[in-house]
């Protein structure tokens, strides 16, 4: 395929909701352009997208996944086609973003017995936030119930009326037409063909003074005015082509192919920029520019940089430059991908996604340019975490192998985090969703043998005073020899926002020796880090140390630092202390229908609702609610909206926790000491 120009390249990302049929569409796309020899079926396990085993065992799209392959129709010239079959599950939507990054527009695929889902309105705002053009592959005509007229109103109410049919299925579903070269038009069809070839004409004229005045006048485009006038309008925004097939009987793929060739930019027709807002020559022969979307660990290859080439000639057996880190990597082979099968091709173009095995230093959101170029692409912007999980090793066994396994999984997935807590002593790996972590423990099973356990994790509480508390400790110890002594007076309140010092010193007549105030302090620092209620650290305290005695032998740091740490515990526990929890500010957006649940669910959870609204088509609520309550929000807000709720959250202060839940807090973390 490399003779194929970059002008009759077309690079896309195929998203949507779960179910909507975006696998069936790939695996429909591959049997048309010979990439396989059987149309493939999630179904019965033969797809050529969903190949590894946890989509396999699950019946989903997990991994964005790239395909090459050539369409070569009798009467026109070969179009390359480039394709990114991506997950529908909302716990998988950072590879939706990653697919999405590497391409030039989306095939948003609705289904007419569904519609417009969550999932679709997420694809299109994706689209819209990176500024791509898209397409609406309408699936599912065939189903029982389903109207076109009905399905594209539906697509209308959502995202207007700039979305205009430029195919239609015969009446009984044997064929698909294209609007505007359809000649034997069914008469239950005209006045729909008529009405979409005047919005389509319309749309391409209005990209153009010239032409608006020509549609004005009553005058008709010439087929290249129309051309350019529709590719310029669906790269504007101003049109988006809806295409109507039925994937399983292949009816309209070819159609689909064709309007890409027709509406959808090539590489060149696009103003490609880096992260520095300068442009990036696509013609074979400008300078090579790719960009690194996604890397996997390739059972026999070992790992696999997916790069995306944005300009110039991408070639096997050659050095490039990591622009993103300023070094040196070598190349060895090119690799096409369709599925899990890999080609090796020499070159690449512009358009091209092609794998790359072993390199050395480039990861995810890296880019890869000519030696001697420093052209560095705009990063990915993940999607933040939303589930987090406690995870510990099954085994000792498990424990030596459970730190590699972790980094592995998380190389490949941006959006899965793994920290160390060091208040709370756990590992905690956070993710889109509790499958998304689920599968991550898969992986971490069935490639590196580690069994782990997850649990809840515990809440980094806080404690702090609401009063004012004095506090004394006299350190005193004679045990032969020299002995330790050291006596400090302190106060504990509540510290001012507007105060940027913690600590005062209000010694007067040296009753404590300056020399020993250091230590005096760090013992409150250490002090701090376990408070006077359940052991947790201290925050926004204020402490003045005003008084004290010492003793011109015994004294030293070691007492005095003694005396500062039990003086605080003493100061704090007169001070009404209390407990803290971290709150988290919370935009749920969901479908009408589930306001009212989400409302109760959030007072139920000890949320304070903050306000509503309505967006891109969903409700929303934001609300402040504890961290506590969020752990398994996720998979809640799914199984109280049918799939069709989402959230994001940030955290947003620590505040008091109330008496009845502090109680409980308080009784765990006395049964743990006693345990230890």
């Amino acid at each position: 395929m490399s003779d194929i120009p970059v002008a009759d390249t077309r690079t896309f990302a195929i998203m949507g909701h779960q179910g909507s049929g975006k696998t069936s569409l790939t695996d429909a796309l591959a049997f048309a352009l010979g990439l396989n020899d059987r149309l493939g079926s999630v179904d019965n396990g033969s797809s050529l997208a969903d190949y590894t085993g946890a989509e396999k065992a699950r019946k989903n799209t997990i991994f964005a996944k790239p395909f090459t392959g050539a369409f070569k129709p009798k009467a026109n010239k070969p179009l390359k086609l480039v394709f990114v079959d991506t997950p529908g599950y909302a716990d998988f939507f950072g590879q939706v973003c990653a697919g999405a990054n590497a391409t030039d527009y989306g095939l948003i695929v609705v289904d007419a017995s569904s519609g417009v889902q969550v999932g679709t309105r997420h694809a299109w705002k994706l689209c819209e936030k990176l500024n791509r053009p898209r397409a609406i592959v309408l699936t599912g005509l065939d189903k029982d119930n389903t109207d076109f007229a009905q399905a594209l109103g539906n697509i209308r109410d959502a995202f207007g009326d700039r979305c205009v049919p430029v195919t239609l299925l015969t009446p009984d579903k044997s064929a698909a037409l294209d609007v505007l070269s359809a000649k034997d038009i069914p008469d239950a069809l005209t006045d729909t063909v008529e009405e979409a070839k005047t919005a389509l004409t319309e749309r391409a004229a209005e990209t153009d003074d010239t032409l608006i005045e020509k549609f004005l006048e009553g005058q008709a485009l010439t087929p290249e005015e129309l051309s350019k006038g529709l590719k310029k309008a669906v790269q504007g925004g101003a049109l988006v082509p809806v295409v109507c097939c039925l994937p399983l009987s292949g009816i309209g793929m070819g159609e689909l192919i064709e309007c890409q060739r027709v509406f959808m930019p090539s590489p060149l027709d696009l103003d490609l920029r880096d992260a520095e807002d300068q442009p990036i020559g696509a013609r074979s022969e400008d300078p090579f520019v790719g960009f690194v979307w996604r890397t996997v660990n390739d059972e026999f290859v070992g790992q696999l940089a997916f790069v995306r080439v944005l300009g110039g000639t991408f070639s096997s057996d050659s050095e490039v430059f990591n622009t993103s880190k300023g070094q040196k990597e070598r190349i060895g082979g090119l690799l096409s991908m369709v599925g899990k099968k890999q080609t090796p091709v020499p070159t690449a173009t512009a358009g091209d996604i092609v794998a790359v095995p072993k390199l050395k230093a480039t990861g995810v959101n890296e880019t890869l340019g000519a030696v001697g170029r420093n052209t560095v692409c705009k990063p990915i912007v993940f999607p933040s975490p939303v589930a987090f999980m406690a995870v510990h090793a099954k085994t000792q066994a498990d424990e030596d192998k459970l730190g590699i396994a972790l980094s592995r999984v998380c190389e490949e997935d941006p959006t899965l985090h793994v920290e160390r807590n060091a208040e709370t002593k756990q590992m905690i790996i956070s993710g889109m969703g509790n499958v998304h972590i689920d599968v991550a423990v898969e992986l971490m099973k069935s490639r590196s043998n580690v069994d782990v356990l997850l649990d809840t994790p515990k809440v980094p509480y806080r404690e702090t005073v609401t009063g004012l508390g004095e506090g004394h400790h006299k350190h005193k110890k004679q045990s032969g020899g020299r002995g330790q002594y050291g006596e400090v007076y302190l106060k504990v309140e509540p510290k001012p926002a507007e105060d940027e010092e913690w600590f005062v010193d209000a010694i007067v007549g040296g009753t404590i020796p300056g020399n020993y105030l250091p230590a005096v302090q760090k013992g409150l620092v250490e002090g701090m880090q376990a408070g006077a209620v359940a052991r947790y650290p201290v925050m926004n305290v204020k402490i003045t140390v005003y008084d004290g005695s010492y003793h011109d032998v015994d004294s030293s740091e070691i007492a005095f630092k003694i005396a500062g740490s039990k003086a605080l515990k003493d100061g704090m526990s007169k001070a009404k202390p209390v407990l803290l929890e971290p709150i988290m500010t919370v935009k749920i957006m969901v479908p009408d229908q589930y306001m009212g649940d989400i409302n109760g669910d959030i007072s139920h959870r000890r949320g304070r609702i903050l306000g509503m609204g309505a967006e891109d088509g969903m409700q929303f609520v934001t609300a402040e609610v504890p961290q506590a309550e969020l752990f398994k929000y996720a998979a809640e807000l799914r199984s109280m909206t049918a799939g069709q709720g989402s959230f994001e959250m940030t955290f947003t202060r620590y505040d008091i926790v109330p008496a009845n839940v502090a109680q409980k807090i308080i009784a765990e973390a006395a049964k743990e000491k006693e345990e230890e």
